[in-house]
């Protein structure tokens, strides 16, 4: 029993611990990352309360009130998750309209792994899933080369964007691209791009590409710089409500944490995997270590046929398929909007992702 009880002292610990640190208001990287495993602390809260009435010796005061905190801290975890688990509501309407083709559109993208050199898992999949639009990131000019080579003939708009950093960008696409641009949004080597398509039945589309860099010790110190071009990106949507938008790509960042959702609620855009599942897709080699990077968000107008995580193609991301429909009469305005302070938040944190300060104050915290 004693080693069942250190063992529920050591996991409880570092279960709490995990649970409190998103709750500071920085943005420090060792903070910031604790909002990524929730699965796992979820796991981790569960077995250690299950264990400590297993081992408590006594129900006085001390066991019941440790006992109790655990519990709390797992139901916690569980209503942050809950939302994305098929328990929830859909927020994203299923499409209606299956057959009506000129209202559809298919997106696929992938974080291909810069040092991957398993390129004809990449490019047998996207033969396979044959989508409208395809996103790679970490592509730089040896991979750029390769799908060209592969998918080039099938894909004739492109984006190229290579680079060697491990944020080259490229966008293929069946569907002539209108006015694409590359941005620097936030740092002179981040891109993203920005384009619009037509529909067949003459919709215009919005589309939105970015891959911030994530907080880490071997990368950005503090998640300001993502932060910032998350809330950005945001701003720039909630200007024009009347546009069909998607916005996607891998963020860096888990659906649940406060800056994702910040940005749902200045953007105003559905995410699909509300109501309807996870969809983890980093890391793609350790089962027990995921959650989910890569997101695709979307205006009101748009409509769910089908979301997939797609097969493991070399890299340490999964990638990820999502088919829409416009269908504006489902259209009832269930987007979220800003609250309290969120639109000054989302300017100071601009304000400090351009001058790339790393010690943002986190107003609204969890």
């Amino acid at each position: 029993m004693i080693a069942i009880r250190i063992l529920a002292y050591v996991l409880g610990a570092f279960g709490i611990i995990g649970t409190l640190m998103p709750f500071l208001k920085y943005d420090d990287w060792w903070i910031r990352g604790f909002d990524y495993p929730r699965q796992q602390l979820l796991f981790l809260l569960g077995l250690s309360a299950l264990l400590w009435f297993i081992s408590r010796s006594s129900n006085d005061t001390v066991n019941l009130t440790i006992g109790v905190l655990l519990m709390i801290a797992t139901a916690y975890q569980a209503y942050r998750i809950y939302p994305y688990t098929p328990l929830h509501g859909r927020d994203a309407r299923d499409a209606q309209r299956t057959e009506e083709s000129d209202r559809h559109l298919s997106l696929m993208m992938s974080n291909v792994l810069q040092t991957n050199k398993r390129t004809d898992l990449v490019i047998d999949l996207v033969k396979e899933m044959n989508p409208d639009i395809l996103l790679t990131v970490e592509t730089n000019a040896w991979w750029e080369e390769k799908l060209r080579e592969g998918i080039g003939e099938d894909y004739p708009h492109q984006v190229p964007v290579p680079i060697e950093n491990l944020y080259g960008m490229h966008l293929w696409s069946k569907i002539e691209l209108i006015d694409p641009q590359v941005k620097y949004r936030i740092k002179d080597d981040i891109p993203s791009i920005d384009t619009q398509i037509e529909l067949p039945n003459g919709r215009l589309v919005d589309l939105h590409f970015v891959h911030p860099m994530p907080p880490s010790p071997s990368e950005a110190y503090a998640s300001t710089g993502r932060d910032a071009e998350l809330a950005l990106v945001g701003l720039e949507v909630q200007k024009k409500p009347e546009s069909t938008v998607i916005v996607a790509g891998d963020m860096n960042d888990v659906a649940w944490s406060h800056s994702s959702r910040l940005f749902q609620r200045l953007s105003g855009l559905l995410d699909p995997r509300r109501g309807r599942g996870l969809y983890s897709t980093f890391h793609a080699e350790h089962r027990f270590l995921r959650w989910p990077l890569d997101h695709v968000f979307h205006s009101t107008d748009l409509t769910v046929l089908d979301l997939q995580r797609l097969r493991y193609v070399g890299s340490d991301h999964f990638p990820v398929l999502i088919r829409l429909s416009y269908e504006p009469e489902q259209d009832d305005n269930q987007g979220e909007t800003p609250e309290g302070d969120d639109l000054e938040e989302a300017s100071e944190t601009i304000k400090k992702g351009k001058r790339h300060e790393d010690d943002a104050v986190i107003k609204g915290g969890e």
